[in-house]
């Protein structure tokens, strides 16, 4: 929903970067070259703890983010998200991975269905006809299906891709001191929560430069099991 009295809309990304030296300049590059009318961006990077230089990297170029918040150890990347959702004042979030699997140049694809149709949450969909997307593993592709079949059935929502890193959602309808999971079920948590309290959900296109587990892909097939009982513990415990 646009703010009233408001003609822009700000965006927090978010943005957690632990080791991330090889992309991270580039990735910020391409953010700060995003102009969308009606829609300002305010951008936060979380160093978590990182021991590549990607905090050597960060302090060199201030010009690229609004803030830079420094976490001294890894906690991993829920803790990281709740440091920036602490600090985020945009009227919507939008989580942006570090490593370029995601392309910044398709904001405005993520935007429009908040101009449009006063979207709550818009997710951005590997799976609905994009642009390109890199042929990765299947099991990955898989288990992301399941883990969208049983979040639709508990939600009666009809979403193709729960687990895309481009989830944007209204601030105001996740309270970050209220999140529970600090590991990957975290997301299904926020976006749980974000659903049981908005009322238009959409979904749009986006491409995807899958990485391979040499490359430094994190998730596990066992991560599945925590955020199917973070579902269900979050539609049943409403």
């Amino acid at each position: 929903m646009r703010p009233e009295n408001s003609d822009v809309i700000n965006i927090t990304i978010l943005i957690p970067a632990y080791n991330e030296s090889a992309t991270i300049i580039e990735l910020l590059e391409t953010v700060a070259r995003q102009k969308v009318d009606g829609f300002a961006l305010e951008v936060l990077v979380i160093d978590d703890g990182s021991t590549d230089g990607t905090r050597d990297l960060l302090d060199a170029r201030p010009d690229l983010y609004t803030r830079l918040i420094k976490r001294e150890t890894n906690g991993g990347k829920g803790a990281a998200v709740v440091n920036g959702l602490a600090e985020a004042t945009g009227d919507y979030i939008l989580f942006q991975d570090a490593d370029l699997e995601y392309d910044p140049n398709e904001y405005s694809k993520l935007f429009a269905p908040v101009s449009r149709f006063g979207a709550d949450v818009v997710i951005g969909s590997r799976f609905i006809a994009p642009e390109y997307t890199r042929v990765s593993y299947f099991w990955h592709k898989f288990g992301n299906r399941v883990l969208t079949f049983v979040f639709n059935i508990l939600n009666n929502t009809t979403f193709t891709d729960i687990y895309s890193c481009y989830l944007m959602y209204r601030r105001d309808l996740v309270d970050a001191d209220s999140l529970k999971a600090m590991g990957w079920d975290q997301h299904a948590e926020i976006l749980s929560i974000a659903v049981a309290k908005g009322r238009a959900f959409y979904e749009v296109p986006v491409s995807y430069h899958g990485r391979g587990y040499e490359e430094g892909k994190k998730i596990r097939a066992h991560h599945g099991i925590g955020v199917i009982l973070t579902i269900l513990r979050k539609r049943l415990f409403r």
